[in-house]
């Protein structure tokens, strides 16, 4: 199991051309369906006049929440092909929306797949790609007088501290790798009240 996935930073854009009809290709970094759903409604209204607004997104660092979607153009010749970028970049967490103005000559099948698929290879070459770690959160409730051993182990394994309250009962959230979550967590519990 993994514990690292790539995905862009903010967004980016990208463009591609064939016989007059031109594809603007927009990449997106995004984490929830909600976010995916604004931005295409903006999208939408922003390109009224496009005669498609084609897209795929993948969510997760698992990789298994994803959609393609043609948005009237042939089956498969629009989201599939954005799709094929994405996976074929190995990201997440993206959305790529690429509007098509018609430009009065039809392009056929394959013409339609290759300006799709091209499209969306400008927007993520124009991307900054990113690799981050999947993340555990360990919550951990300690007496005051435990701090300085929770501190030298936060301090040597380098989680990211999350919130931390210090009363009577102290509780501290750490955010770290996936892979070494279970080592904190054992090296917390040894730590006896």
């Amino acid at each position: 199991m993994t514990d690292e996935f790539k995905t862009i930073t903010g967004t980016s854009e990208g463009f591609y051309s064939e016989k007059r009809s031109k594809f603007l290709a927009f990449a997106h970094h995004v984490e929830t369906t909600d976010e995916i759903k604004e931005l295409l409604a903006q999208y939408r209204k922003k390109y009224y006049d496009a005669r498609h607004v084609c897209y795929a997104y993948m969510l997760g660092a698992l990789r298994e929440d994803f959609r393609a979607n043609d948005d009237g153009e042939p089956s498969s010749t629009a989201g599939k092909p954005i799709l094929g970028q994405i996976n074929s970049n190995e990201l997440t967490d993206i959305l790529i929306v690429v509007v098509r103005y018609y430009g009065g000559v039809n392009l056929g099948t394959s013409g339609l797949i290759v300006a799709y698929r091209e499209a969306a290879a400008d927007a993520i070459a124009h991307a900054t790609i990113e690799v981050r770690q999947v993340e555990e959160v360990i919550t951990y409730d300690f007496p005051y007088v435990m701090m300085n051993d929770v501190m030298r182990i936060v301090k040597e394994m380098q989680p990211r501290i999350v919130s931390q309250t210090f009363e009577n009962t102290c509780r501290i959230q750490l955010a770290i790798r996936r892979s070494e979550a279970e080592l904190l967590r054992q090296r917390l519990a040894k730590l006896a009240f």
